[in-house]
């Protein structure tokens, strides 16, 4: 039976600002773990006050291994997260923030053990907006989560990952610094790890980037 998707209209941002430089804000996760689920419902409530601000990407972990036979990248929750790694790569590349996003949320929504499925990229698609059958992030991710763009994405987010220093899901980056770390706990947070001390650092980033020196 499927799923029916919790969203029908997109997440809407605060206005975005014109000329301004946006604050690179990048989440370590894999799509079927459950301390990246927790941490982007955090980020959902941030975005929702800062969206505007930011230039938010995701960098998935998964080990390379050149004989996994369909991805090239081993998944720690199976083959079904590297499905949903590619689905959520390839909506983000093709789309807005606020549609890429609705669509992880969505998935997020219908449960860890139903990311990845084509029947839960079709609905979360569909739901944010995105036109999944005929379009581009669609042909991108595959029926199955295996097309060839899609694969090549997810190679290229891990080994992105490991370049950045990214082990643990879900590893929070604002501007290049590693801010705070959940994996079981929060640690790692010198700045605090609540929605409003993530709005906190994101503000003064922001603010130090678009400052008139």
């Amino acid at each position: 039976m499927a799923l029916a998707p919790p969203l029908t209209v997109q997440y809407q941002f605060p206005t975005a600002i014109s000329d301004d430089v946006k604050v690179p804000v990048v989440l370590g996760v894999m799509s079927r773990c459950p301390d990246a689920i927790l941490c982007e419902s955090v980020f959902n409530r941030v975005l929702q006050r800062v969206g505007n601000k930011v230039d938010i990407s995701l960098s998935f972990i998964a080990n390379p291994n050149a004989s996994e036979p369909f991805y090239g990248v081993t998944c720690m929750h199976g083959q079904a997260e590297c499905a949903g790694n590619v689905q959520e790569l390839c909506a983000a590349k093709y789309h807005s923030t606020s549609e890429w996003w609705s669509f992880v949320q969505c998935q997020n929504f219908q449960g860890r053990d139903n990311i990845g499925t084509p029947e839960t990229a079709l609905n979360c698609a569909n739901a944010a907006g995105i036109n999944w059958e005929n379009g581009k992030a669609g042909q991108c991710a595959g029926k199955d989560g295996r097309g060839t763009e899609g694969i090549q994405l997810l190679q290229q987010s891990t080994r992105d990952s490991i370049a950045a220093g990214i082990q643990k899901s879900c590893t929070i980056i604002i501007n290049g610094q590693q801010v705070c770390i959940r994996d079981g706990t929060w640690y790692d947070c010198e700045g605090g790890h609540s929605p409003a001390d993530f709005i906190r650092q994101i503000n003064a980033e922001y603010d130090r980037l678009n400052s008139a020196d």
